[in-house]
């Protein structure tokens, strides 16, 4: 048998090899709280896990510089609102009693945002506060918000697309007759759908399961339209919707307001509503800033 010969069967084979391992990608899957399909390659105990080290780490940093708000009257109402979140969170996934919630204010007046990592840890940033001013409402609609992030485990999903993304990137290249071009062009797509935090399809669903959270938390639905006027007018012109981490403000808003109808009837229950205690989370300590030049 040649080389080329040799080589050509070698190539065929891998061809088939590699198309087994993608139909396995493409049969991963899990299903969200609202019933979607998700890719997962990666399970949320090891997505948890990556979160847990990487929020450990930017918090003892931030300690280090200052930038973690101690104020008491804020830290309270943050506090109070995500507590009451957290319980009507963990009434709809009751495994989530274990995760090791938290949440801490960074100082950052220029910072209009907030997040929720796999496994309850979370943020916000004293910029969403003072530009956005939000009411209970509206800021329990921020928070809600980001915990669904979590409940739907969208940072386990986040990391399957991009495992799957360079796995296709890869296939790409071997399975086309022309590889440069291919992959350059399914690079350029994956840059795309990597570096976006949360795909619009992610964020519209935690905007979903957002406002039921805060409204069964007793938090009035309509705050969730308020809260997006504020925010379209402090975005200002915002990048295009395609390119944006987020749906365009006034389609999101137009969205939530087609919610709030079915909303009401958990924000209107009577009786009173469950709070779940938060504890300090110990942040280790962060090794020295490094000197200044």
């Amino acid at each position: 048998m040649t080389s080329k010969n040799l080589l050509t069967r070698l190539h065929v084979s891998f061809r088939a090899a590699l198309l087994c391992a993608l139909l396995a990608l493409v049969t991963a899957c899990a299903t969200s709280p609202t019933g979607r399909r998700q890719l997962m390659l990666v399970s949320e105990d090891q997505a948890i896990a990556a979160s847990k080290q990487q929020y450990l780490t930017t918090m003892s940093e931030l300690n280090r510089d200052g930038k973690l708000v101690k104020d008491p009257k804020l830290v309270k109402r943050i506090d109070t609102i995500t507590g009451r979140l957290i319980a009507q969170a963990i009434e709809m996934r009751p495994a989530t009693k274990n995760w090791e919630w938290s949440v801490e204010v960074i100082d950052d007046p220029e910072m209009v945002n907030a997040w929720c990592m796999a496994g309850g840890r979370m943020a916000i940033y004293t910029g969403l506060i003072n530009k956005i001013d939000p009411t209970d409402d509206e800021l329990a609609q921020v928070m809600g918000h980001e915990i669904s992030h979590a409940l739907a485990n969208h940072t386990a999903e986040r990391m399957s697309v991009a495992m799957a993304t360079s796995a296709g990137v890869l296939a790409a290249g071997i399975l086309s007759d022309k590889p440069g071009i291919t992959m350059a062009g399914a690079a350029a797509a994956a840059g795309l759908a990597i570096t976006l935090p949360n795909s619009r399809t992610s964020e519209s669903e935690a905007d979903r399961i957002g406002i039921e959270l805060a409204a069964k938390a007793g938090y009035d639905p309509r705050a969730a339209a308020t809260l997006w006027q504020k925010m379209g007018a402090v975005g200002g012109k915002g990048p295009p919707q395609f390119l944006s981490t987020h749906p365009a403000p006034q389609n999101r808003q137009a969205t939530l307001q087609a919610l709030e109808n079915q909303m009401m009837p958990y924000y209107e229950a009577p009786g009173p509503r469950p709070i779940y205690k938060l504890k300090p989370m110990e942040i280790p300590a962060a090794p020295p800033a490094p000197a200044k030049q």
